[in-house]
């Protein structure tokens, strides 16, 4: 047993640090970690979830006193995003996962590789950003609607915080700088995993031991990967979030194929 939640003590400081550093809450990348190490199906799912909500929490603060945080986004993302969840939780009953994780697969993949191919991050700094909480278009908030509608139902329908589409929604649909849209990412996700932590929890699904030594971990190094992200060149942020996001795209088709 030591062994197991040393385990899960260390998936905790690597989703922690990702998370951070990439603008994702991390229970996607937190579930299949768990599995591998023997923690139960319902458990490995529902347990990230809580765990995952502080340290996006403290990450996001960190891009905030860097006046990398959109406010205007992050609000009408909450409003429109919690109550798809919500909606997204109970459709589980009905509807089938494997389409979903396909197309969420195929998402991933394809985000990864517009960022490595049709890379448009050179040099950002915030304070030369005209686009921080600016005045924007009537489609610009169609755009921002429909990504936190479709975002807040694959998070309801996954059981997870929504992070690992949400930054790249962002970033390329918005047209966002990409710390920016790390920034917005993990506020949003902190709120989107609320739902399904509340559903889990009643359902009993979610071994608190299990959450809070995830927690432990996760939770200093979400700051950690928030000050590196702040600190690195977004132009090397970009093309490496998009070799991950490819990866990540590649190995999730594989193992829906193989399953």
């Amino acid at each position: 047993m030591f062994f197991t939640y040393a385990g899960v003590f260390f998936i905790g400081i690597v989703v922690g640090f990702l998370g951070g550093l990439f603008g994702k809450g991390g229970s996607a990348v937190a579930t299949p970690m768990l599995s591998l190490i023997g923690i139960p199906g319902f458990i490995a799912v529902a347990a990230p979830l809580p765990a995952t909500i502080p340290g996006t929490l403290i990450a996001s603060a960190e891009y905030w006193k860097s006046n990398l945080l959109d406010r205007e986004i992050v609000l009408w993302s909450i409003l429109i995003g919690v109550p798809a969840t919500i909606v997204g939780s109970f459709l589980t009953e009905y509807t089938g996962a494997l389409p979903l994780l396909i197309i969420t697969g195929l998402l991933v993949l394809g985000f990864g590789i517009s960022f490595l191919l049709f890379p448009k991050e050179k040099s950002f700094n915030p304070k030369e950003d005209k686009s921080l909480n600016a005045n924007h278009g009537f489609y610009w908030y169609i755009r921002l609607i429909l990504i936190a509608l479709f975002i807040g139902l694959i998070s309801g329908l996954l059981a997870n915080s929504g992070g690992f589409l949400l930054a790249p929604s962002y970033a390329r649909i918005l047209n966002m700088p990409i710390k920016k849209a790390f920034a917005c990412s993990l506020a949003v996700s902190a709120f989107l995993a609320l739902p399904g932590t509340i559903v889990h929890a009643y359902l009993d699904h979610i071994d608190w031991v299990v959450t809070v030594i995830l927690a432990l971990g996760s939770v200093p190094f979400s700051m950690l990967g928030a000050k590196v992200a702040i600190r690195s060149k977004s132009s090397f942020l970009e093309k490496v979030y998009g070799l991950i996001l490819t990866f990540l795209g590649v190995f999730f088709l594989i193992k829906l194929m193989v399953n």
